[in-house]
């Protein structure tokens, strides 16, 4: 694991909220030389802390605004189950995460939807092929009460 000081700590929770920032605002931000604060960044992108930037897409400006939970469980648990759904799982387009869970489920599931019908659509042509699986349940979120994708540094 990675030692992080305070100020590789401050540079983590600025980057997470402005991505696209420059360097000489970052190195503004937490009060170090542009230069110093270059080489911090890039030691922390060649350590994996900073695993990669990207875009957060507005999902409702997409005609996405549908988010489904799926609780998966599979007939057994035995490897070569788990790396057939695995496989599978990861080619549906519509997929945003898949957790192996410890519980009731096997497998949680989120997807992006544009509507219940684009669901069921979803769940014909992907869901109801994957390998394994002995009950499925569907949950659709009604609203996002709150969402973030930065870890606390």
């Amino acid at each position: 694991m990675t030692e992080l000081d305070d100020t590789d700590r401050r540079i983590l929770r600025t980057l997470q909220k402005r991505g696209r920032i420059s360097n000489a605002e970052l190195s503004e931000a937490v009060n170090l030389s542009p230069s110093a604060c270059h080489r911090r960044v890039q030691r922390l992108e060649t350590e994996g802390v900073i695993a990669r930037y990207v875009a957060l897409l507005d999902p409702r400006k997409l005609n996405r605004p549908t988010t489904v939970f799926v609780e998966i469980t599979l007939s057994g648990q035995a490897e070569e189950v788990l790396d057939a759904f695995e496989r599978e799982v990861a080619r549906i387009p519509d997929l945003l995460e898949c957790h192996l869970m410890a519980g009731t489920a096997d497998y949680l599931l989120k997807l992006s939807a544009e509507d219940t019908d684009d669901f069921a659509r979803i769940h014909r042509r992907y869901l109801a092929r994957l390998p394994g699986v002995a009950q499925m349940h569907s949950s659709f979120s009604l609203r996002t009460v709150f969402q973030t994708t930065a870890l606390p540094v």
